[in-house]
């Protein structure tokens, strides 16, 4: 009997200590799912689909790893009415290969916010075009959607170290465009994309001007004990209890709990007390402890949100919420200071000295014949 209840103990040891290798060596695919079950990995929409102008931008993360996004422009036009006639081509033609003269090429400057958005664990950049879609129309701003490595067109795989990364070479490439007012980035995250989000925000306080969290766990280390009860005894954040002996294995414990009080910028917490995957109680403990550090807080809940349906289920209170947040943390700048109007006199210049140069180019070789 004895032998028996020895080979039965080994015996579950033995189970234990595989599955425990298991999870350490394929923690990343549980983590970070840029392929859904059943489906491929490319996108099963675009940008074109939904009428939606947009950019292709390609990125280069600091360790050279080759990223996809897209930066979807504010269009006054909301999708699905009819476009509003082409404006008229301004007075300076260009000249092609051709010989041809067209209209000069230009982008409208825009005033509104310019959202940087990053997603949940699952799937890509596309599946949340309908979200972006709708928020274009309720909030009239820009879009950017990055594409983490190892997901959709991106290259690499994915990892904590790496997706911080990609989250700074998106926010470098919005920093430097001319056509947004670069002093209303907003940084939105949605579960991980909000633990991505916190990071981003605290490394670059002076480029972000606000940060809205919706149903973003306090770290992975609190979510591994909830979706695998067994570990909570060996797995956990700040916020736990345990004794925590396996933390040291995990290679992406996002712990945003300890992140989110050094966060300076507003945060609007966003809670779908419904939520299915991540408990609403994460939320609450982050918007806890940032408004120790941070008065400039707002949590806001849901009542009937689930974790990907907030947006949906909020109805109209929900988009008022993130609008009147905007409007006080966010608001458009109604002036221009010296060091601005000498940057627009000196790209005012450039673009004359320019079209001026292509306007002789075309003159000359129109005189040919």
């Amino acid at each position: 009997m004895v032998g028996w209840l020895k080979a039965l103990a080994y015996g579950a040891g033995g189970m234990a200590a595989v599955g425990l290798g298991a999870l350490v060596a394929l923690q990343e695919r549980l983590v970070y799912v840029p392929v859904l079950p059943g489906l491929a990995r490319a996108y099963p929409i675009t940008p074109e689909r939904l009428r939606l102008v947009h950019e292709d931008v390609w990125l280069r993360a600091v360790d050279g790893v080759r990223l996809h996004s897209w930066f979807i422009r504010h269009s006054p036009t909301c999708p699905g009415k009819s476009p509003p006639p082409p404006p008229p081509p301004p007075p300076f033609p260009v000249a092609t290969s051709s010989g041809l003269l067209l209209p000069f090429p230009h982008v409208q400057w825009f005033s509104g916010p310019t959202i940087l958005f990053f997603q949940e664990n699952a799937g890509n950049i596309a599946h949340r075009l309908d979200f972006v879609r709708l928020m274009m129309q309720r909030l009239q701003c820009n879009v950017f959607m990055l594409s983490y490595r190892g997901y959709g067109e991106s290259d690499g795989y994915p990892s904590q170290k790496g997706i911080t990364d990609d989250a700074q070479a998106a926010l470098d490439h919005l920093v430097q465009r001319k056509d947004i007012d670069t002093s209303r980035i907003v940084v939105f995250g949605r579960s991980l994309g909000g633990a991505v989000g916190a990071v981003l925000v605290k490394n670059n306080p002076d480029k972000v001007s606000a940060v809205i969290l919706e149903n973003t766990f306090t770290s992975i280390l609190d979510m591994a004990g909830i979706m695998l009860p067994f570990l909570q005894w060996f797995i956990g954040g700040s916020s736990s209890k345990g004794p925590k002996l396996l933390n040291c294995v995990v290679r992406s414990p996002w712990s945003t709990l300890d992140i989110i009080a050094e966060v300076k910028q507003p945060i609007l917490f966003i809670s779908g007390l419904q939520d299915e995957l991540v408990p609403p109680s994460h939320v609450r403990l982050l918007y806890d402890k940032a408004f120790e550090h941070n008065r400039n807080c707002r949590f806001v809940d849901f009542p009937s949100g689930m974790h990907m349906d907030t947006w949906i289920s909020g109805g109209d209170r929900y988009w008022r919420t993130i609008q009147l947040f905007l409007d006080q943390y966010a608001p458009e700048v109604q002036s221009c200071d010296a060091s601005c109007k000498s940057e627009i006199a000196d790209h005012d210049m450039n673009q004359f000295i320019m079209k001026f140069s292509i306007v002789l180019t075309a003159l000359n070789k129109l005189l040919r014949y």
